[in-house]
């Protein structure tokens, strides 16, 4: 009798992993993350208690669905493992902040606004400029800086430096 049952199940069992496979396979794009990495770095003292740090990075959003920006944070971790926020400097002034201070180089990308809108399938590159209330020293010996940005939906990615 257990032999008997034993082909129903298992044909069974095929029939419902192939449906939750199915259902996965279709829901593969409803996932709302953006996925890339930090390229570059850039640091400049501001006094001896400030300093600041570009952040250009490149990202793609992998989904169907269009990724709207709501928020983005710089989050630097330092060699002690202490967390802090970064203070976000506008466009203006960090155009200002490049015309100002030549040894930071070339502004080669526009900085990732709020209401950025980043469409289905998309990759850009994009930078933030940021203000920490520590020295430049203490900025380039960190362990990493992560970039996090926020949708306006709550999905919150991020993008960590390599260290």
């Amino acid at each position: 009798m257990s032999t008997r049952l034993l082909v129903p199940f298992g044909v069974g069992a095929v029939v419902v992993l192939a449906a939750i496979a199915g259902v996965f396979y279709v829901q593969r794009g409803a996932h709302i993350e953006l996925k890339g990495q930090i390229l570059k770095v850039r640091t400049q003292a501001m006094d001896a208690a400030s300093s600041v740090a570009v952040v250009d990075f490149r990202f793609a959003n992998p989904a169907d669905y269009t990724f709207v920006v709501r928020k983005v944070d710089v989050l630097l971790e330092d060699k002690d493992g202490k967390v802090q926020e970064g203070t976000a400097i506008s466009e203006v002034d960090a155009k200002n902040l490049f015309r100002y201070y030549p040894l930071l180089g070339e502004k080669y990308n526009d900085s990732l606004l709020m209401r950025a809108r980043i469409a289905p399938h998309q990759s850009m590159d994009r930078m933030a400029a940021v203000r920490f209330e520590v020295p430049e020293e203490q900025l380039q010996a960190r362990k990493k800086l992560t970039v996090r940005v926020e949708d306006v939906d709550g999905a919150v990615s991020e993008l960590a430096e390599k260290p």
